[in-house]
């Protein structure tokens, strides 16, 4: 079975959205336990590289949803809406493409991402 942990902050992200978009991000995100020992999460999500760590992108209509994942653990880092990460791309003077590569070498994202991952308790 795959657990899905939330961090604080994507957990409190999630939950101010709609439970209707909450329920279509979560169904994309749709990940079973073929992906995460055969290397699927790779074909089906952006990855971002960051000293050997990966982090993947799951683009859900309107929203991004980062996350990190083990052989039994997916871990949601933070859930975001597409115009919030356009507005940090650009307050991060990154080409507007949103490309992983210039995501993965911004060491602003990773402080975002870094921030949620401090608040993650599981229970």
């Amino acid at each position: 079975m795959i657990q899905i942990v939330f961090n604080e902050i994507s957990a409190a992200e999630l939950s101010q959205l709609p439970t209707q978009i909450q329920f279509q991000l979560l169904e994309a995100l749709n990940i079973t336990k073929t992906d995460l020992t055969e290397g699927g999460l790779a074909k089906r999500f952006g990855v971002l590289d960051r000293k050997g760590e990966k982090l993947y992108r799951c683009r859900a209509g309107d929203y991004r949803i980062y996350f990190a994942a083990d052989d039994q653990t997916v871990r949601i880092q933070r859930v975001v809406h597409s115009h919030s990460l356009q507005d940090f791309l650009f307050r991060s003077n990154l080409p507007g493409s949103g490309e992983d590569e210039q995501l993965a070498k911004s060491k602003h994202f990773w402080q975002l991402i870094d921030e949620g991952a401090r608040t993650l308790k599981t229970i």
